[in-house]
């Protein structure tokens, strides 16, 4: 199994571009309003572009900054991007699962707030590098405990409005 450490490092990118769209975004949905064949929004106001981007921009950041600091172990300018698209999309899918399933905005999705964005993250990593099944589930563990603990956080510090 990796060193968590490494995990950490790895997934970084990932973490900051799930959580940037919190401080950053706001502004035009990226839906712009439009509701898909069931009649219920495609993605909802909390999905906008300022947050898409912000997401993306942050996450490739961290990627830069770790391509400079860290032993190259991995094409970090790269991986970054790649988290970072990933997460941006899983999140998207996210929401649009839970429009699905006909949960609104700021509505607890027992593991689609918290997994989704991984999971793609990963998938969209997977041709430069892709953990062991042991290496994810640490990751699907820590993500799921840390997306819980900094979201109720951010609700206490009023950055969001529900703390999940």
């Amino acid at each position: 199994m990796e060193d968590i450490l490494l995990l950490l490092l790895f997934i970084l990118p990932a973490y900051f571009a799930n959580s940037s769209p919190v401080i950053f975004g706001g502004g035009t949905p990226v839906d712009f309003g439009r509701k898909a064949w069931d009649k219920r929004r495609i993605f909802g106001d909390g999905k906008t572009w300022r947050g898409l981007l912000a997401g993306l921009v942050c996450g490739s950041l961290v990627g830069i900054i770790e391509s400079f600091l860290l032993v190259p172990a991995f094409n970090y300018l790269l991986l970054g991007f790649l988290l970072s698209l990933g997460t941006m999309l899983g999140d998207l899918f996210g929401s649009f699962l839970k429009r699905r399933l006909g949960l609104g905005r700021g509505h607890p999705g027992f593991a689609i707030d918290q997994l989704p964005f991984l999971f793609f993250a990963l998938a969209f990593a997977s041709p430069l590098y892709l953990p062991s099944l042991e290496g994810i589930l640490v990751l699907v563990v820590l993500t799921y405990i840390l997306h819980v603990s900094t979201n109720f956080i951010a609700n206490r510090l009023g950055l969001k409005k529900v703390p999940w």
